[in-house]
């Protein structure tokens, strides 16, 4: 137990699926898991473990932006031995090729600040995916007929941004997304030696300004999950 998940020792399974939204947490494991256990519910971020083929498998919350993930991910590995850590979200697409509903696999996490920013002073340390579970979760995309988008992704700490400059920088340097946890996650798992990925749907565009409707994403999110299952164990 930790100040912020009440799970008991061994509650906690060496992978563990990351939504930002609690509720995400428990619709992905009662639609995936078999005998899901709501293990936390502090501060009502919700954790459930059951397992996905036999697996055990922890599906959290990690609320929203990259302060809220650093909390939990710090936790989760330090305390409970997490060794694999997929984020599953959502994004807004920032690339003309790169449509709502579509999966991002990040490869790389672009920003201006995230909470490490004090550890690594004046050096731009580029946090970056891992190799193995990029490729499985590229190749389970495949196997489910989806063509995943696979490159950097921008992890930004605000939602409502002023910045436009900016966000055409983003596009001019081929972006395909933002999102608000991956590059803080990317930094975590890095620095304990762990793995980490993000698999991201396109729930609204910055280009198009197209979105999602609110009834569409849980269906247009379950590919997303499976993808992050079968790539943790692949």
């Amino acid at each position: 137990m930790t100040i912020h998940i009440g799970a008991k020792p061994g509650e906690i399974a060496e992978t563990v699926l990351l939504p930002g939204d609690p509720y995400r947490a428990k619709w992905a494991a009662e639609t995936f898991l078999d005998d899901p256990k709501l293990v936390n519910e502090v501060r009502g971020m919700l954790g459930y473990t059951g397992t996905y083929k036999g697996k055990p498998v922890t599906i959290h919350g990690s609320g929203m932006g990259m302060p809220s993930l650093s909390i939990y991910v710090n936790e989760l590995i330090r305390d409970y031995g997490a060794k694999t850590l997929i984020r599953i979200g959502s994004c807004g697409g920032m690339q003309d090729k790169v449509k709502v509903r579509d999966v991002i696999l990040a490869m790389t996490a672009s920003t201006i600040s995230t909470p490490s920013r004090g550890i690594f002073k004046e050096l731009n340390f580029a946090p970056s995916a891992d190799w193995s579970l990029l490729k499985a979760a590229a190749d389970a995309a495949e196997a489910k007929g989806v063509v995943p988008h696979v490159g950097g992704i921008y992890s930004a700490d605000v939602f409502y941004d002023e910045r436009p400059d900016l966000n055409e920088q983003m596009v001019r340097h081929g972006i395909l997304g933002v999102e608000m946890e991956a590059a803080e996650l990317y930094n975590l798992a890095l620095r304990h030696g762990v793995r980490a990925l993000a698999v991201l749907t396109v729930s609204d565009h910055l280009l198009t300004h197209e979105a999602l409707p609110s009834e569409d994403r849980e269906k247009s999110f379950g590919d997303m999950v499976e993808i992050a299952l079968e790539a943790a164990f692949a």
